[in-house]
């Protein structure tokens, strides 16, 4: 997954289509272009503009070799900050809803990208608390990705979420490619019976409430997130 990504970055990624094959492409010149290649069969892919009209995320299914679907969702909601939005209501209901929608799925379920918000922050607590995802980071590391050129001042904003379908095999942050975010690479494993045992957080009814009133507040709804056929 790349971030930020116009038609300039995607004329210089298509080299990666020869090992990559399958991809969803969606440049933008505002910072919220995304893409996603693979080497695995991509299918039921949408782009959406689930809170802010300018802001997409990438929702798809990837198909794995053992012939089992994932679903995933690509996000990069925009932060809270003097030039773009007041107050982070548009990223957290941006995420919520995504949490909502996968809450009670049993499908394997994978989420990634920057949520421009800290892994120990009350949002993103929330979302894994619905959700019902696991952050592979937990015992682990912080796995810190923003600002590369602050090395006293870093903060782990781009994450990979999975439900218990997965077991980690490794993650590390690689070395800076010129952004001022560090690129993080995860490998999964698809071990349902091993991984069943993991458990999550687990929210509370005051914590649901307060997802739902995260949602009532920009008229949004889980329901505007794809759910690939299971």
């Amino acid at each position: 997954m790349t971030l930020e990504s116009d038609q300039w970055w995607q004329d210089k990624l298509q080299r990666l289509e020869a090992e990559m094959p399958y991809s969803v492409k969606c440049p933008l010149d505002n910072l919220y272009g995304m893409h996603v290649y693979s080497r695995l069969p991509l299918s039921e892919q949408e782009i959406c503009y689930l809170v802010e009209q300018d802001v997409p995320s990438i929702h798809l299914a990837l198909t794995l070799r053992s012939g089992d679907k994932v679903r995933a969702h690509f996000l990069h909601p925009a932060p809270p900050s003097p030039t773009e939005n007041a107050e982070s209501t548009e990223r957290d209901a941006e995420l919520v809803i995504v949490a909502r929608s996968i809450a009670k799925s049993k499908q394997p379920v994978i989420v990634t990208g920057d949520l421009n918000d800290v892994a120990w922050s009350a949002t993103t607590r929330l979302f894994r608390k619905i959700s019902g995802l696991l952050d592979p980071r937990v015992g682990r590391g912080a796995f810190n990705t923003f600002h590369v050129d602050y090395p006293f001042a870093r903060w782990p904003l781009d994450h990979l979420f999975h439900s218990e379908h997965f077991t980690l095999c490794d993650i590390q942050r690689l070395p800076s490619i010129g952004s001022d975010h560090f690129p993080l690479l995860t490998r999964l494993a698809f071990t349902p019976k091993q991984g069943s045992n993991q458990q999550g957080l687990a929210a509370q009814a005051a914590e649901q409430q307060w997802s739902k009133e995260i949602i009532a507040a920009q008229d949004v709804s889980k329901d505007d997130v794809p759910t690939p056929v299971d």
